[in-house]
């Protein structure tokens, strides 16, 4: 015959535990970089992270061929290099930093040494004739000429002087009659 579970006795109040002092807290190490003080959301949620032999020239080389915004950067210890830097450009983010081979091998390398790119940043900006003259007035060299594409948009490639390809496009305005 079965039998009926016992009931358990009723259970008696947790004894709460003698609160503890509260530690006193160490205010948090003053961070050396603006990088460190962003917040996870500051960030774009996919952006490309260029290796550049001379990062710090082609800061300046962005800020004149696509209107790039220097975020933050952070100096290697050496003074030299850049350790790494955040950029805006077009609203987008684009990292990068100098190679530093006294780490190991590299995992990326930058185009110039490779001597071969496999991948291209894609711009999609308001007026890519504006964006054009200026990428190739910088000194950016056509890849692929700027022209009316069958897609739709006004479509070109360039390459910058460290290796990196960059399509320049915009959504071909229809004229009106």
């Amino acid at each position: 015959m079965a039998t009926k579970p016992k009931k358990s006795a009723a259970k008696a109040p947790a004894k709460k535990a003698p609160a503890k002092k509260a530690a006193k807290k160490k205010p948090a190490p003053k961070m050396p970089t603006k990088r460190a003080r962003l917040a996870a959301n500051e960030y774009a949620p996919l952006a490309p992270y260029l290796r550049v032999k001379g990062a710090r020239q082609a800061i300046e080389f962005y800020k004149n061929a696509f209107g790039a915004k220097l975020r933050m950067i952070m100096d290697a210890d050496d003074k030299v290099r850049v350790m790494h830097a955040d950029l805006i450009i077009n609203g987008g983010e684009l990292m990068m930093s100098d190679p530093f081979p006294e780490f190991g091998t590299a995992v990326t390398t930058p185009p110039v040494e490779a001597r071969t790119t496999t991948v291209s940043i894609h711009l999609q900006v308001d007026d890519a004739d504006k964006w054009w003259a200026r990428a190739t007035g910088a000194g950016c060299v056509p890849v692929m000429p700027l022209a009316d594409q069958f897609w739709g948009d006004r479509f070109g490639m360039v390459k910058d002087p460290y290796g990196h390809v960059w399509s320049i496009a915009s959504t071909i305005k229809k004229k009106r009659k």
